[in-house]
């Protein structure tokens, strides 16, 4: 988790940082997060250590100009190579019942939402047909990844609410993590990455990268 859920909580990227920058901090230092991944995707996260920065940067990401790339592992085989999603989304329960507060759906009254694909590699394990795919997120939206590949019929690989079944995390908060619930998503968590982000700071370009951690390269082997 990026933050804190109550102020006792702790084994958050906020605890990790705070002791990481704690000279920083006595003098006059900050931790701003300027994007943030859900608690299951790994990868990159950008923070800014002082006002100024923190400022800069966050105008950046209000003006969709960093640029983020994830690879995702999907199940299926999509038949273009390159393939554009631009379904607008907003939160399920605003439209129908949700059982789950957070889940995100595509509707036609929802905010504007784009993301591009790429395929990268397909393989076959005996479980079926699957891909490594990367994604450009054009827009910002919560859980926008998971809901545009599922919507195009390719859910990320161990997503438990975009999945396979939606109950899957239902029943991962009810009992943790089953052989049942292995049998249905393969992977405890879902097989999504932040691998890249670049954007330029006044005259100077930035950009950073983080291959696949093992979960996910060991899976794909």
């Amino acid at each position: 988790m990026v933050h804190p859920k109550k102020p006792a909580g702790a084994g958050t990227l906020w605890h990790e940082l705070k002791q990481l920058l704690a000279f920083e901090l006595v003098n006059g230092g900050q931790i701003s997060f300027i994007n943030r991944l859900d608690r299951e995707t790994s990868g990159l996260v950008l923070v800014a250590k002082n006002r100024r920065a923190a400022r800069q940067l966050n105008r950046l990401m209000e003006g969709n100009a960093i640029s983020k790339r994830y690879t995702a592992i999907v199940t299926g085989w999509p038949e273009a190579e390159l393939f554009t999603v631009n379904q607008p989304l907003l939160p399920q329960r605003l439209v129908r019942p949700s059982r789950i507060w957070l889940k995100q759906t595509v509707h036609p009254e929802g905010y504007p939402s784009i993301t591009e694909f790429k395929v990268v590699r397909q393989f076959v394990r005996k479980e079926g047909r699957f891909s490594v795919i990367e994604a450009e997120p054009k827009t910002g939206r919560t859980h926008q990844i998971r809901v545009h590949l599922s919507f195009a019929g390719y859910p990320i690989v161990g997503d438990k609410i975009y999945g396979p079944d939606e109950t899957c995390y239902l029943e991962f908060i009810k009992t943790s993590w089953t052989p049942a619930l292995q049998s249905k998503l393969l992977l405890p968590r879902q097989a999504l990455h932040a691998t890249r982000l670049a954007f330029t700071l006044g005259l100077d370009p930035f950009e950073f990268s983080v291959p696949l951690p093992p979960d996910l390269t060991e899976f794909v082997a």
